[in-house]
Order: structure tokens, then sequence, then C-alpha cells
């Protein structure tokens, strides 16, 4: 999840390599031309996506007879296999103006802009709304400097923790600290599931706890969570990752496609581009998903019977 600077990702470089020779070994194409019946799609470490992923995944080989292939890898790798015709489509793309620039270059134009994919994101520091109301104006900028030992471990020292996510997820929290000068340390919990698990242990002791966290968000239905009040984002706020003085921008989600597979169209290009959802529908698979212990297979199973004005017009009309 990112900007032009940022990135919310899950493996690394050598996870994306093992996924293109497993792909080759199963045959799967990788040519830039021509309509595959296997569909690549980047997998990213955020379970919003994954729900993403799990009901695009499902309709193509349900409705449309496709196989799929749900490829983990961090956020720049997807665009890097995306650019080396190893991946068709990167389902939500947070900003990354820079690597669309890179590689949607004309004269050597490996991606394509897919459009909105319907959510909206948003990235910020969140807090219990409990910990505002026993101190209230805490859930602002000056508010939070002035009660930074509000979050301090039990074990001891006055400096607050903020708890990060996955380490992979690049973000600004570090240029803000020093931008507001706050007395914070980020803490990286390891992954989405982890922090979720932190935060809920905190919520319910009602102790406080301040993260980094974004929308869509399954949690945010199950916890009253009150956002960091920091300055609006402007244009190149962010520009020196030391010295961020605003908050994050938020973010209309798109798709990006493989140039090869966009330019063969076909079925599958095609539901992919009719696909839009809301914040609510990616919250309601991915909670199932989260919450509920169900498999990709039987979350998207259950959107979908759920939800057929909804997805119904994402199938090609002449199927």
């Amino acid at each position: 999840m990112s900007n032009t600077t940022f990135g919310p990702a899950v493996a690394k470089i050598a996870a994306a390599s093992a996924a293109t020779l497993l792909l080759s070994s199963c045959g799967a194409a990788t040519e830039s031309e021509g309509a595959s019946d296997t569909v690549r799609i980047a997998l990213n470490g955020w379970v919003g996506y994954e729900a993403n992923a799990a009901v695009v995944s499902y309709l193509l080989e349900n409705k449309l007879d496709y196989t799929t292939e749900l490829l983990e890898m961090d956020e720049e790798t997807a665009w890097q296999e995306l650019a080396a015709d190893d991946v068709d489509v990167i389902l939500e793309n947070w900003g990354h103006e820079d690597l669309m620039e890179l590689y949607s270059a004309e004269e050597s134009q490996q991606v394509v802009d897919g459009g909105p994919n319907g959510t909206d994101g948003k990235l910020g520091w969140y807090m219990p709304k409990y910990v505002v109301d026993s101190y209230p104006g805490i859930d602002t900028a000056a508010g939070l400097k002035e009660h930074t030992e509000v979050f301090a471990p039990s074990d001891g020292g006055s400096t607050g923790r903020l708890l990060g996510s996955d380490p992979s997820f690049v973000t600004q929290d570090q240029g803000m600290i020093n931008h507001f000068g706050l007395d914070l340390e980020i803490d990286y919990a390891g992954s989405e599931k982890k922090q979720i698990a932190e935060v809920r242990k905190a919520y319910e002791k009602q102790e406080p706890v301040l993260f980094y966290f974004y929308e869509p968000q399954w949690a945010f239905e199950e916890l009253d969570l009150v956002k960091v009040d920091f300055p609006d984002y402007v244009s190149m706020c962010e520009i020196d990752p030391e010295d961020v003085g605003c908050d994050y921008p938020e973010y209309e989600l798109n798709k990006v496609y493989r140039k090869g597979f966009a330019d063969a169209g076909g079925e599958a290009y095609q539901l992919i581009d009719n696909w839009e959802w809301t914040n609510e529908d990616q919250n309601a698979v991915a909670r199932l998903i989260a919450e509920d212990g169900m498999s990709r297979e039987e979350a998207a199973k259950t959107w979908v019977e759920e939800n057929p004005d909804t997805w119904k017009p994402w199938i090609p009309a002449d199927t």
C-alpha cells in the first residue's frame, strides 16, 4: 500500500523467482502476445487484496473455465514481474506513480493502467476510541506529542510505541515522527494478521495502542477506532522521507495489467476489466477469510452466491 514512495506487501524476490520456476514447470504461458487459458494474478500481503484475488479467481475458474495462478509477492516485485511478462495483473495498486512512469514509458510500454477497482484506500495512524475518551485531543498531532508516553510499553520507559504491520510495507511513519517531534518508536508486528492480533489483545484489556493501519479493512467492523488527525496531504509533502509534515494521501485504488494481457483481450481480461466492487464488498470477503477461517475459495463462493446482482455484470456479455 503506498504512493510514489510508499508501499502494504509480502514475500521477497526469491519467492517471485520460485513462483516463476513453478509456472515454467506447469507450462503456464509467459508470452506477451496472445490470450492464454491461465491467468497469473499477483497476490500482495494483506487480506483485503486476498479477498480481491479470491473472488476474481473464483469467477474466472467457475464461470469462464480459466485456470488461475495466485503468486505471493510484495508490491514492487509484482510490478517487476508484470513488466517481465511473468504476471498478468495487479488487482489493487496503491499509487506507485514512479513505477507506472517507469514501466509505461511509450517507447517501451510494459504495463497498462486498468482503471479503478472500485475501492477507496486510506492510510494513517489509528487508536481505539476509549483512548481518545480518556485523553481528549490525543487524536491530533499536538495532542499526540503531549501524550506519547501513554503508548509506552508496560515494561518501562517513556518512549511510546507505534505498532507497524509487515516491515516490507514501506511507509512515511518515521518521517512523520521526525517532523512532528514525536517521542515514538516503530515496532513491527511482522504481518497484518499479527498486528491485528496485538491490537485486539490491547482492545480486550482496554489498553492504549497506537498503530499504522488502512482502509478497506474488515477489522473496522469490530473495533471502534479513531484516525489521528495530521495536516492534510499536499503534493510532494513526502518528498523527503526523513521529514514528512503531512498525512498520507487517499487513493482511488486501481488495477494494473501486463500490456500483452490487455492487448490480447479475451474473456478473462474483459471480466477483470469489468470488475469493480466496494470497500464493503471487499471487507465482507476478507472477514470470511481472516475471522471466520474460510479458505479463499469458500469465502469467494459464499460471497458470489449471496451477491449475484453485483458480479453478473462483470461476466462478458457473449458468454
